[in-house]
């Protein structure tokens, strides 16, 4: 039986427009103005918003790290994606196994089953040779069409310049993306080896041994790289006012260059790991100043940012305490396992569920981003970026029915209990939020109905990428 969504506003990243949609198998076959709903499923959205499935190209699922592993796993974070209103994620394959084919098989065994939402890979480029430089043609092939390089994480993740320059040099002649993680290792791990010299333990120096200036000068020699390669280069994560004003001086001389935020850090600064639970905001990059939120929210205002993303990456606050997780408890090793030690902390924090309702309540509700600016950072941007529109990221014939109805006037007490993470805590514990996801669809089934988990492991697709875009 088709299904037709009656009555809703629709909102693309470039209009808003009152139609029905009419949805056949697992797509969009028409939208129009009273469609005729004889025989069909009726979805009444008077009232409410029909935007498209949003779209998290920055998610780490079931990733080892300190010993531990990050909390959700390709179920349960999806499950949390679903309920936010994102019905696809794009999650990073580590370079662990060689041949480079050999990690994309075992992260798929990972994912496949579990799988909740439609899924897609970016492969981590961290150790470089002339084999690995001809394996990188296989990507591709895969549907992997971005790959990503570090400044930092001497000895484990970092590539040296020259081997990013490489890497750039290679990603350009096969037509994929080079994703960047810009801090200087080098700078990072000196003044980590002096705190813990002076006794500098407490959370708050994660943030003090990575200076706002790495990152900023990271940015400009990857822009400079990408200059000498003609590569696309995509900062990831930018925390750091002078990232935004190296992505603008890099735009401004024509470089393929784009740049993703977060929403961690648009609302927090370094002042919450001075808290006495300061460890649930230890992420990599760290939180910086309010002057730093400032830049990065005119950055996204005025599209000098493409994208919001979350860097999706959580751990228990509390590994030792379980907590009820669909009937059953569970307990994973998390941020206590760095107590009175911050580099022992596990990075990473949640968000995959939170993004697009704080991003709304905080973003449009206020002024800062329309509603079409707001579909274009969440939904359609990331979707032309890394090759998946129009099957995703749009409301249009033949595009995936990845549908979220929002309620505008729906309001929210938000935290722990609301979000589906599987961890213990939540970033906007307590926060009001206006407007939220009432019903999601993904590919034309609803997986989410206000409350109710309709959803299954393994129902997510995998998405062969198309080249990315140039925004």
């Amino acid at each position: 039986m088709a299904t037709i969504i009656k009555n809703g506003l629709i909102i693309t990243d470039s209009e808003s427009y009152q139609a029905d949609i009419l949805i056949e198998g697992e797509k969009i076959s028409l939208i129009g103005k009273d469609l005729n709903t004889s025989g069909q499923h009726v979805i009444d959205a008077t009232g409410k918003y029909v935007l498209p499935g949003g779209v998290d190209v920055h998610v780490h699922l079931d990733l080892p790290m300190f010993g531990t592993v990050s909390s959700d796993d390709h179920y349960t974070g999806m499950k949390a994606a679903a309920f936010g209103g994102t019905t696809s994620v794009i999650d990073f394959i580590p370079q662990d196994l060689s041949p480079l084919r050999a990690n994309i098989e075992a992260w798929q065994a990972k994912a496949a089953p579990k799988a909740a939402v439609d899924y897609g890979f970016h492969m981590n480029i961290t150790r470089l040779n002339e084999q690995v430089k001809k394996e990188m043609a296989v990507l591709p092939e895969e549907g992997i069409t971005s790959v990503k390089v570090f400044t930092a994480y001497n000895g484990r993740l970092r590539l040296q310049d020259g081997e990013i320059f490489q890497v750039m040099r290679v990603a350009r002649e096969l037509g994929i993306l080079t994703m960047m993680h810009a801090e200087n290792g080098d700078v990072i791990d000196l003044l980590i080896a002096e705190a813990l010299a002076q006794g500098k333990h407490s959370p708050e120096w994660h943030a003090r041994t990575r200076p706002s200036w790495g990152a900023v000068e990271s940015v400009l020699r990857g822009e400079a790289l990408a200059a000498q390669t003609d590569a696309m280069l995509y900062i990831v994560h930018m925390n750091v006012a002078g990232e935004v004003d190296q992505l603008e001086y890099g735009r401004s001389k024509g470089l393929h260059v784009m740049g993703e935020t977060c929403p961690q850090y648009l609302f927090f600064t370094e002042e919450d790991l001075k808290r006495p639970d300061g460890s649930k905001w230890i992420c990599s990059p760290p939180m910086r100043a309010i002057e730093d939120n400032q830049r990065l929210w005119e950055g996204i205002s005025k599209g000098s940012i493409q994208v919001v993303s979350t860097d999706h990456c959580p751990f228990y606050f509390n590994g030792a305490q379980p907590i009820e997780y669909e009937g059953k408890m569970v307990a994973i090793p998390g941020k206590e396992l760095g107590k009175g030690d911050f580099t022992q902390i596990p990075n990473g924090l949640p968000g995959v569920g939170d993004r697009m309702p704080v991003m709304w309540s905080y973003g449009v509700n206020t002024g800062k981003l329309s509603m079409q600016q707001f579909v274009a950072l969440h939904c359609t941007n990331p979707a032309k970026v890394f090759g998946l529109y129009p099957r995703k990221g749009a409301i249009l014939p033949g595009s995936d029915a990845d549908i979220a109805i929002w309620d505008p006037q729906k309001e929210v007490r938000y935290g722990v209990k609301v979000a589906q993470h599987r961890t213990d805590y939540n970033l906007y514990e307590d926060w009001m939020l206006k407007g939220f996801p009432e019903t999601v669809l993904l590919r034309g089934e609803v997986i989410v109905n206000g409350k109710e988990w309709l959803g299954k492991p393994g129902k997510g697709q995998y998405l062969k990428r198309s080249l990315p875009k140039m925004l």
